[in-house]
């Protein structure tokens, strides 16, 4: 049976952490993923569950999460890390059936365990899976420019969502839906987990202001090309603050949702 360390979804999280690192946007041990892998594909490395440990997760875990496996990376781990040493660095665990432990099938072979956000991650999952039962990947990341932004700005999401609209014409194509937005708040809490996975209901992306951002995909590519979207777009607008001469116009924002039959969030552009 093939191992599980050579899978490509340890492959995809020691080349998407070692990329987000370089990036500049997971200092320290800064930023976690979490990524959701079906059983019939748990059942290529694992014949049956031989669990090594269990964690408590601190909250009772929706029933959509329950029984389920994510591959998350671990508390005060370093993302440069990750693709040097897996093992060490990430956890495959099962969600159990009350929704009260994670299992630990694999990883975290120093003792260690998942990341604090991960609560937050297992909400935010239980509210995409709601909406869409292909997402499979949650991501928070610390990228520059949009702490920035959101340092500049209300914490409005027809502001926020506006703002990038009208600096990057790919941005309205990449996330019609616009921007959620929170407040600051304490992370690693129940309660900034609760105030995302409210968000995520209605954004496949969410701004923590003066912390970073919470973004859902399909798979990992999905993910990330959604929150490096923002980025770029967000430094896009902190580089031409105060200098701007040719801003987007409404009109062809407008014209691009209907070029790709986006269904837009109202209330940013009127017609």
């Amino acid at each position: 049976m093939a191992k599980f360390i050579n899978s490509k979804y340890v492959r995809e999280m020691g080349d998407i952490t070692k990329n987000m690192y370089r990036q500049g946007w997971d200092e320290r041990n800064g930023g976690n993923i979490s990524y959701l892998i079906d059983e019939h594909l748990v059942r290529e490395y694992f014949k049956k569950d031989k669990f090594i440990r269990d964690i408590n997760l601190g909250f009772e875990a929706d029933p959509i999460v329950r029984n389920k496996y994510f591959l998350i990376t671990g508390t005060g781990k370093y993302f440069k890390n990750v693709k040097k040493d897996p093992e060490t660095n990430l956890g495959l665990v099962k969600i159990s059936s009350d929704g009260k432990v994670a299992h630990l099938l694999w990883g975290y072979k120093d003792g260690g365990r998942f990341t604090s956000e991960f609560p937050a991650h297992l909400m935010s999952h239980a509210s995409r899976l709601k909406v869409d039962p292909a997402n499979r990947v949650i991501m928070h990341t610390h990228p520059t420019y949009t702490i920035c932004m959101g340092a500049c700005l209300p914490t409005d999401e027809v502001v926020f969502t506006r703002k990038l609209w009208k600096s990057n014409t790919e941005a309205v194509v990449v996330f019609p839906e616009g921007i959620g937005v929170l407040p600051c708040m304490i992370c690693g809490t129940n309660e900034i987990g609760i105030a995302t996975a409210e968000k995520m209901k209605e954004y496949r992306i969410v701004s923590w202001t003066n912390h970073g951002l919470y973004g859902a995909g399909k798979d990992i590519d999905e993910a990330f090309g959604l929150i490096e979207t923002v980025e770029k777009t967000a430094q896009i607008y902190m580089l031409t603050l105060d200098h701007l001469v040719n801003e987007i116009p409404d009109e062809v924002v407008l014209g691009l949702a209907k070029l790709w039959n986006l269904k837009m969030k109202p209330g940013v552009i009127e017609e």
